[in-house]
């Protein structure tokens, strides 16, 4: 169990346009080699947007891009003619393929935070595409076929358990309220990098979300 707080992330975007970022991988000028992915993770950044700010339209490739709403409304726009208000409870993913372009705003009139992770795929190339699930329910997996992984979305109240999947890989992270795993007390924005555990539980301490990856681990060529 590989423990990450929050107040250790990589702070980032711009403050004074209402963008604020955290990041806990290595991320542009925060440049960590021991901290570049876990499984097929590259990516988990926090965003806090400010009613009018965003991300202007900008260049992915090669990646598969999941996005979940803590609070607010995201609205999505990109080179593929998608157009989409993302709420919390929505799963976002946005498949770059060769190449897509797009834009992240806050249109509303209140603060917006959302999690995005970036998972990179089995496969690069190919055509970009788009999928929004609106209302996801608890527990409903829901699979990144492109990078082998699967997002569990888990929601407890005080007492509550639920287990971790057994995986080679599983990357949880909290998105609201207080659990426990393995003896060890979480909040928002903590995360955790499990290798190789099994029988794991999470408990609830408050109403909580949390999410969980299920993930290969990583592709290692054979030896010649």
């Amino acid at each position: 169990m590989d423990v990450r707080r929050a107040d250790e992330r990589y702070p980032g975007g711009d403050p004074e346009t209402g963008i604020e970022s955290w990041h806990a991988f290595s991320f542009g000028p925060h440049y960590d080699p021991d901290n570049l992915r876990f499984g097929a993770i590259i990516a988990c950044n926090e965003e806090r947007l400010g009613p009018g700010a965003g991300f202007d339209e900008h260049p992915h490739s090669h990646t598969e891009i999941v996005t979940w709403v803590v609070r607010g409304e995201l609205t999505h726009r990109d080179s593929e003619g998608h157009e989409s208000v993302v709420r919390p409870g929505d799963v976002q993913r946005l498949s770059a393929g060769g190449g897509v372009r797009h834009v992240e705003r806050n249109a509303g009139t209140e603060p917006l935070v959302f999690v995005q992770m970036w998972l990179a795929p089995l496969q690069p190339g190919g055509d970009p595409s788009y999928e929004v699930v609106h209302g996801i329910a608890d527990s409903t997996p829901y699979e990144v076929a492109e990078a082998g992984a699967m997002l569990h979305v888990r929601r407890l109240g005080p007492g509550e358990r639920t287990a971790v999947p057994d995986a080679e890989y599983a990357y949880v992270h909290v998105t609201r309220g207080e659990v426990a795993l393995g003896g060890v007390e979480l909040g928002p924005g903590d995360a955790v990098r499990l290798t190789g555990e099994s029988g794991l539980e999470l408990a609830g301490r408050s109403t909580a979300e949390v999410l969980v990856w299920e993930l290969p681990a990583p592709w290692t060529p054979p030896a010649p």
